[in-house]
């Protein structure tokens, strides 16, 4: 599969580390990268430079400070993506404003080497409103009860995880995390072109402080 999300579950589907992915409608590359920049949890404002098209490999050379946050960027159909590299764990905070202007924003992170372990998160967000997030291992050990969110998507889309019998503590947190990234795919229409990020070259920028 190129487009969709469930690769995600992969090990290491993008870069050692685990991935974050925003996803976007009704926001240029351009513009997400500007209200991701924003959505820093940093006290100093931080801006977009650009640094040229790269492979996720050329990125990674590329950096001289691990710490600092970078992102590629890229489309498909309606849907605007960016995806983050280098330090990015735990420093940005919620995305409801990046969602504002009645832009469609949908989360997908997984901090995959934390040793915690931290789940795979998912989160969707509408013009300012979150609508769905939950973790996609459906761990109740991580607070999980429900879908949170809109009452009325989030029984919509609880109701969905049912029918795919999640959660189902008996099989492996890698099925699990693959089977809700499906269901979330589907009910959201969301898509992600794989090669492109696994493999190809996109523009990328350093989210830098001003």
């Amino acid at each position: 599969m190129t487009d969709g999300t469930t690769w995600l579950a992969d090990r290491q589907s993008i870069a050692f580390g685990g991935y974050h992915v925003v996803l976007a409608r009704r926001l240029s590359p351009q513009e997400l990268a500007k209200r991701l920049a924003a959505a820093l949890r940093y006290d100093t404002e931080h801006i977009v430079v650009p640094v040229g098209n790269h492979t996720g490999a050329s990125l990674l050379e590329l950096m001289d400070d691990y710490d600092d946050v970078w992102l590629r960027l890229g489309s498909v159909g309606d849907w605007t993506y960016a995806v983050a590299y280098g330090g990015w764990p735990a420093e940005f905070g919620p995305l409801t404003p990046v969602s504002l202007g009645g832009a469609d924003v949908c989360l997908l992170e997984y901090e995959e080497e934390n040793g915690k372990p931290v789940p795979p998160q998912f989160a969707y967000f509408h013009d300012g409103r979150l609508l769905a997030a939950f973790n996609l291992h459906l761990d109740g050990s991580w607070g999980y009860e429900k879908v949170e969110g809109d009452p009325a998507t989030a029984a919509r889309l609880q109701e969905r995880l049912t029918a795919a019998g999640l959660p189902d503590p008996e099989r492996n947190r890698r099925e699990v995390h693959r089977a809700a990234l499906g269901v979330v795919e589907e009910f959201f229409g969301l898509t992600l072109p794989r090669d492109p990020i696994v493999s190809g070259t996109l523009p990328a920028v350093l989210l830098e402080p001003a």
